[in-house]
């Protein structure tokens, strides 16, 4: 009698050991799947630059604002939005690593659709703006917007036909 309850002990403790292997078997799992899911990790094409989760590029050779915003198309982007003063900083270090300088450039912004309406041309909300004092100005035909512009390194509207370098961006 002693050996058939020692037996069932055994028996009882195996089974519930195997059932804790198995409940910590599908922990990890899940676990693992719940990290796979979270972790999604950026990565940007050669010569792009990860920044706030996002992909910027600087094309040092001048363009009128829509030929630019064509170059940035061709590579699977658009010219880039701005969305807060962090990122604008970013892109500003990113053109004086490439340029030693802080090159005026173009960017997304533009009131081409409807006058003092600016717009993104990827479509992201804009909300941030870090216009130089008294713009933006002459918005009847000055319609883009190029950053770096004076000694504060501010936005200023600016005629889309002029020829400038620009920051394209892609990415979500």
């Amino acid at each position: 009698m002693k050996t058939l309850a020692v037996f069932a002990l055994v028996c009882a403790m195996m089974a519930l050991v195997r059932a804790a292997a198995i409940s910590e078997e599908a922990a990890e799992k899940d676990l693992a799947a719940k990290s796979h899911v979270v972790k999604r990790s950026v990565s940007c094409p050669s010569r792009w630059t990860l920044i706030n989760e996002r992909c910027f590029y600087f094309n040092p050779r001048p363009m009128k604002w829509a030929n630019a915003e064509r170059n940035c198309n061709s590579m699977g982007g658009h010219l880039a939005s701005v969305s807060n003063m962090m990122e604008y900083l970013d892109i500003q270090k990113m053109i004086k690593d490439a340029t030693y300088q802080s090159k005026k450039a173009w960017i997304g912004g533009s009131d081409a659709y409807e006058l003092n309406a600016w717009s993104w041309t990827d479509g992201t909300p804009f909300h941030y703006t870090d216009w130089c004092g008294g713009e933006p100005s002459q918005a009847d035909v000055q319609r883009c917007i190029q950053i770096n512009h004076s000694v504060e390194k501010c936005w200023d509207n600016m005629f889309c036909s002029e020829k400038l370098p620009s920051v394209c961006v892609k990415g979500s």
